[in-house]
């Protein structure tokens, strides 16, 4: 809870422990719809028609939805209002309506997404991508279907809001304009009389997947131009290397102009407009080390040339001092950004509450980011880039993005990474091939 007088405004926002992780196989999508629906589906009180026009007249913000590992839902509104704003989020977590009609077209909405799944070659990049890391059985890869949609009902959304919306699984953020005394008195009362129920687990399986490299092309008809991604599994978020980590993928994509992909794939070469790197440092599994970039079919391979001399090369030859200090200057630049207000403190600090993040982390980043030398970063690009291991990821015009024959690399073609496996697009009702 925060006071903050500069402006006469409120937020309320709460995480959840409910996930699309706790849908049962046979309802893939019972979780996203229960989120929808909290806030759409109206409440015990009002009809879903009558708590749009209470949130249109308050000119408030009402929200709800459930993601992967965890749940929100919030209110922001004109501190005047505060009283008002809070009755409307307790009604709709405490008593939804799940509303019949509401529930048939978020059905219906989610229906016709599924029949889009292929439509833009991020979508199917990005898809394609969590299969090749987590493999088909992980449940970050599971998706509604049509068959597993229609098998959900009301009653499947009120048992699963008894079972994980309730305040043993809740961490409730507040900052504005009010009284930080009142407020408590308002949360205690808001929250008195209903129990705290099972608390769920933050606990979620890691893949049992191990990616296999090798190079991946996939068709997407009428474009002109490829989205490649390159990368292999990385680490758990805590690593003694996580700052050095952070520098190393800051030099090589990760800090803007400033990084080594976007510098030569894009202002040297002018190759792409959207490059970059990530080295994922996961919180339940290991995250994932990428480097992407969208550039017109017959440069893809000489782009992804460059990607992978760069990825080799902070590997064999040290970065220098003054890297390493722009790099750390472009996060240290970055970090007020997370604390710009009252607000954002909070929801960064509950974010670390419900992952399970040190206390003091935050307190500790800048010297962290400070300690790390080139010998570090050239260290843990030593430990933790394997080559070999690279899942290469092309899709576009797959003939076009194979043949290559960009003009400064004529002769380079796609199977110079290896040999080509072209996958089928997935069904978009299925996910299957």
């Amino acid at each position: 809870i925060a006071e903050d007088r500069m402006l006469p405004t409120f937020d309320l926002h709460v995480t959840l422990t409910a996930a699309d992780a706790f849908d049962p196989p046979e309802k893939i999508g019972l979780a996203s719809l229960t989120g929808e629906e909290l806030r759409d589906g109206g409440t015990q009180d009002l009809t879903p028609e009558e708590l749009d026009e209470r949130v249109e007249f308050l000119a408030a913000n009402l929200f709800s939805g459930i993601g992967e590992t965890s749940g929100s839902a919030g209110v922001s509104l004109l501190s005047k209002d505060i009283d008002a704003g809070l009755d409307l989020l307790m009604s709709v977590l405490r008593y939804p309506r799940f509303d019949e009609n509401r529930f048939r077209l978020a059905k219906e909405r989610q229906l016709q997404n599924i029949k889009r799944r292929n439509d833009s070659t991020a979508q199917i990049e990005g898809t394609e991508w969590a299969f090749l890391m987590n493999g088909e059985n992980h449940f970050s890869n599971w998706y509604p279907t049509p068959s597993t949609l229609n098998s959900v009902t009301r009653e499947d959304m009120i048992a699963f809001h008894h079972k994980y919306v309730h305040p043993g699984n809740m961490i409730v953020a507040v900052a504005g304009d009010f009284d930080r005394a009142e407020m408590l008195k308002k949360l205690e009362k808001a929250f008195a009389d209903w129990p705290a129920g099972e608390k769920s687990p933050k606990t979620f399986p890691k893949p049992e997947f191990e990616p296999k490299a090798g190079v991946y092309v996939i068709q997407k008809d009428d474009v002109n131009q490829g989205r490649v991604t390159v990368g292999h599994r990385g680490v758990m978020r805590g690593t003694p290397d996580e700052f050095a980590l952070q520098v190393m993928n800051g030099i090589l994509g990760a800090s803007g102009f400033r990084s080594r992909l976007v510098a030569k794939v894009r202002s040297d070469e002018g190759l792409a407009y959207n490059t970059g790197s990530m080295f994922g440092q996961g919180i339940y599994w290991p995250g994932n080390f990428r480097a992407w970039f969208q550039s017109k079919s017959n440069s893809c391979a000489y782009a992804t040339r460059i990607v992978l001399d760069e990825i080799a090369r902070l590997k064999t030859e040290k970065v220098s001092q003054a890297d390493v200090d722009d790099t750390v200057n472009y996060y240290v630049e970055s970090l007020p950004q997370r604390f710009e207000s009252k607000l954002a403190v909070l929801e960064t600090y509950t974010s670390d509450e419900y992952t399970g993040r040190d206390t003091k982390y935050w307190q500790t980043y800048v010297e962290n980011l400070k300690k790390v030398t080139p010998d570090d970063v050239q260290r843990v690009a030593q430990k933790y880039l394997h080559p070999d291991q690279l899942v290469i990821l092309a899709v576009g015009d797959a003939e076009a993005i194979v043949t290559g024959g960009y003009d400064k690399a004529k002769d380079l073609h796609f199977d110079a990474f290896g040999p080509i496996k072209r996958l089928p697009l997935r069904d978009p009702e299925t996910m299957r091939r």
